[in-house]
């Protein structure tokens, strides 16, 4: 399989159709290596418009969902990122492109350390998997710049909500089948979050999210 010309192929006929224009989350596409982050047996739809099991109930997104995430998100150099539900690795390696520093928690410890395998033969260094539930953030490497949650859960955890910087950005997908929508949430200051629905779209739901606190 010609991995590089399938992967200007999933830019140009999937990414910028779906309105991902921006040229910096473009760019990231184009050179990471999403070959690395697809388990052997489904390597062959690396590249497809469709999301790819990973086990343990886990799977990635379609190359879209990255995409629109990435680009709402808006990773700085200077900025530390949080994501919630590592899976294989690559949400985290694209966000890492731009990122000072990632911490990504994977709840289940055989998905981990694939990704952790992954990120090295991809030659990301600015990554740190841990083993935890997300739900509750990451207190000790607190408060984030970005946050991205990369599994559906039925609203925003109040946890993850007070782990954000002010001016600080988090994207999480809302919601209970049949019906989800991204949702990008600003920190306006210490009591405030500014709220802007992105699109509509279905994934698979984060692992633990019966025990979330939510916010109403």
């Amino acid at each position: 399989m010609n991995f590089e010309q399938a992967r200007f192929n999933m830019v140009e006929q999937q990414v910028r159709p779906a309105n991902v224009l921006d040229g910096d989350t473009l760019d990231v596409l184009m050179t990471a290596r999403r070959e690395f982050f697809v388990p052997p047996a489904h390597r062959a739809l690396a590249f497809a418009d469709t999301s790819i099991p990973l086990g343990k109930g886990a799977s990635m997104f379609p190359p879209v969902i990255e995409a629109r995430i990435l680009q709402a998100v808006q990773v700085r150099k200077h900025e530390k990122v949080l994501e919630v539900g590592t899976g294989s690795g690559y949400m985290a390696a694209l966000l890492a492109a731009h990122a000072q520093q990632v911490w990504s928690i994977e709840i289940e410890p055989a998905l981990a350390e694939t990704a952790r395998a992954n990120l090295a033969r991809a030659g990301i260094g600015n990554v740190s998997v841990e083993v935890g539930d997300g739900l509750d953030g990451l207190p000790a490497h607190a408060p984030f710049d970005v946050i991205v949650v990369s599994g559906a859960v039925p609203d925003v955890p109040e946890a993850l909500l007070s782990q954000l910087k002010v001016r600080g950005r988090l994207l999480a997908i809302v919601g209970v089948e049949p019906v989800m929508e991204a949702r990008l949430v600003t920190r306006v200051d210490e009591e405030r979050f500014a709220t802007r629905a992105l699109f509509e779209t279905r994934v698979t739901a984060l692992r633990n999210v019966s025990r979330q606190r939510f916010v109403f």
